[in-house]
Formats: C-alpha cells, sequence, structure tokens
C-alpha cells in the first residue's frame, strides 16, 4: 500500500503559514516530489506516526509535567504531522487541559522545538495558554528552536527560557503561490475552471496571480500578521509597536540577544529549568522599567 500526496500539497500551498521560511520551502519541495509520482509505504508512516507520538507525550517526574510541541504546528494530526513528528493544536490543547486540572502537576514546561506551522488554531491555543497563567507556574523552553508559530504559543507562558544554543523568534506570517504554467504548458497540459462566484478559482497555479488577488492575499497576511504582534505584545507585557520594531520582524535570535530584546526571560537548559521547578522555584518576575528602557533603545535605534 502506498500514499500519494496531491491533497496535501493544494492544502499546504493555500494556507497562510507562521512559520520560518526555510522549513516551509523544505516542506513544499517534500511534498512536490511526491505529488510528482513519488510514494512511501503506509506502514512506515505508520511505525514513524506511533514513533513519533510517543516522543510527543507529557512525561511527569517530581509534580513537574514536560509537554513537549514539537515539528510542523497544524490545527489537527494528518499525514504531514505524523509523518514529520509534528504537533497537532487540537490533540496538544486537550493535554495541556488535562495537566492544567491535574492536582497531582505543581508545574508545567513546554519543551519546544519546532520552525512554526499554519496558523490556523495557533491563536487559540495560545490563547489557552495565556489563560492557564496563575493557576500553576507555565515555562517555555525553547530547546532548542522557537520559531514563529510556537513562538507565538511559547510567548504566552509565565517565563520564556532559551537553551544556550536556542534560537527563538520568526514573527510574521507568510503565504505561497506558485505559478507553474510553463511546466503545464511543456507538459501540454491546460486547466479550464467552470465557477460560480468570481474569486472562486483565484488561486490557480497555471497562471500568474492577478493583481487583485495578490492585494486580498497580502490584506489577510497583514491582518493575521499584525494580530500575531498583538497577541506577542499582550504576552510580554510590551506595546506591539515594540514587537514588530524590536522583535526582529521575522528574524531568529540566539539567547542572550532574544534575553536583551525582552523576548525571553532567562538562558538555560531543558534539565536546569525542570530541576528549578521540581524545587519549588518560580517564573522569573519581569522588569517592567528595564523592558521599557529597552523598547526605548529600540525605538530609538529603528
Amino acid at each position: 500500500m502506498s500514499i500519494k500526496y496531491p491533497k496535501i500539497l493544494e492544502a499546504a500551498r493555500g494556507s497562510i503559514w507562521a512559520i520560518h521560511r526555510p522549513k516551509l520551502e523544505a516542506i513544499l519541495q517534500f511534498l512536490d516530489t511526491k505529488a510528482g509520482g513519488g510514494s512511501i509505504d503506509a506502514r512506515l508512516v505508520e511505525q514513524m506516526a506511533a514513533d513519533n507520538k510517543a516522543r510527543s507525550k507529557a512525561v511527569v517526574s517530581r509534580s513537574v509535567a514536560v509537554l513537549p510541541l514539537l515539528g510542523t504546528i497544524t490545527q489537527r494530526a494528518d499525514l504531514l504531522t505524523e509523518f514529520s513528528g509534528g504537533t497537532s493544536t487540537d490533540r496538544w490543547g486537550r493535554e495541556f487541559d488535562a495537566l492544567v486540572n491535574d492536582p497531582e502537576v505543581g508545574s508545567i514546561v513546554l519543551d519546544v522545538d519546532s520552525s512554526g506551522g499554519t496558523v490556523y488554531g495557533v491563536p487559540e491555543l495560545a490563547s489557552k495558554v495565556f489563560a492557564a497563567r496563575g493557576t500553576k507556574p507555565i515555562i517555555a523552553v525553547a530547546n532548542a528552536y522557537m520559531a514563529s508559530a510556537a513562538y507565538y504559543i511559547g510567548s504566552a507562558a509565565d517565563e520564556l527560557v532559551v537553551t544556550p544554543s536556542g534560537d527563538v523568534g520568526s514573527i510574521g506570517v507568510l503565504a505561497v503561490h506558485e505559478n507553474r504554467a510553463g511546466e503545464y504548458e511543456q507538459a501540454g497540459v491546460e486547466y479550464e475552471f467552470i465557477t460560480y462566484g468570481k474569486h472562486k478559482a483565484e488561486h490557480r497555479d497555471d497562471a500568474p496571480m492577478a493583481d487583485e488577488t495578490r492585494a486580498e492575499v497580502q490584506r489577510r497576511v497583514d491582518a493575521d500578521g499584525k494580530a500575531f504582534d498583538a497577541a506577542v505584545a499582550k504576552h510580554r507585557g510590551v506595546t506591539p509597536e515594540t514587537v514588530r520594531k524590536g522583535f526582529g520582524q521575522g528574524r531568529m535570535y540566539g539567547a542572550k540577544e532574544a534575553v536583551e530584546r525582552g523576548m525571553a526571560d532567562r538562558i538555560a537548559t531543558l534539565d536546569e529549568t525542570v530541576a528549578r521547578m521540581a524545587k519549588g522555584g518560580r517564573p522569573k518576575k519581569r522588569n517592567r522599567s528595564a523592558m521599557a528602557r529597552r523598547r526605548l533603545d529600540l525605538e530609538n535605534s529603528t
């Protein structure tokens, strides 16, 4: 038995992504290759899905629950998330709720290693994490990569920690249009769409994107991007303008610079963080006056 990829590729191209761009390119290239006639053994997918599911399960030790947030983030588990070791926001949200409501769990540490994913489901999941503040300490650790949608979610925790070699950021969203008209013409393929609704077939890949379509996609991307900035600002206790000017506009930063910019609170490994919380540690209180000075410095330098 084998599994084909065209529908997954179509969904990937039609989504708005909160993901680090090189990862999106790798996903599209992989799916494009498979859609061109490649296939993969379903038994291998099932085995990898089982391995990845076990790897993503929460582990509770000494009243500290470690909940992994790994790989490509999508709203619901599908072939892409199962095969790549990714995260379903629906599934992850249910597990997070269970840990919040478990009286045996004293604190929750999010073990994050993700380049981000699609926008769908991410704002809701970040709101869930933010709303749980105060019930018990919630610490997000970039171990070692917390990009885009993963940062959206991680920033909602009480405290954001970066392992010494880690990177955080890539705040922003993107969409992709692939014009394959030349390829189809060479292959002698021509599409004709009969539609009801002026814009029903506007995202077709057998022609360049029309100016009107591009403007609409840009409007959607801008709206999601501004919502991203506003959410991070709320989570980090700063203004949206500070996020826009000082948090990289899509760039990633190492641990030291992320802390200096106010994007993270401290530098420590996952093991150090778990040990600290097991001993009754508390999230680091943010120095609002220091953050205000950093904000002023960043705004004056841009």
